[in-house]
């Protein structure tokens, strides 16, 4: 990178492009990830409600605590947001 070291926007910035990549090198992060993404973009044309964690899970052979943790994962990227609706996790 060009410019002054110490910027601390652009080192932010780094930082979030790095937790990103990070999250993303791992197959099945990336494919729970484009799961996700998939699902909120039908949701949003469709309105319908947005896919759940266990949606997601069953596209996959892992068990759902894993998935979790790699949803977690995601989430501390900021490639994902998730919210509770009564017992459900979107």
């Amino acid at each position: 990178m060009s410019g002054k070291s110490g910027n601390a926007k652009s080192t932010k910035d780094v930082e979030r492009v790095v937790a990103a990549f990070k999250a993303l090198s791992n197959e099945t992060r990336l494919g729970i990830f484009e799961k996700i993404r998939l699902g909120r973009a039908k949701a949003s044309l469709n309105q319908e409600i947005r896919p759940s964690v266990c949606n997601v899970a069953s596209n996959f052979d892992i068990s759902l605590s894993t998935i979790s943790h790699h949803i977690k994962e995601l989430r501390n990227a900021d490639l994902v947001r998730c919210e509770r609706q009564g017992q459900t996790i979107l």
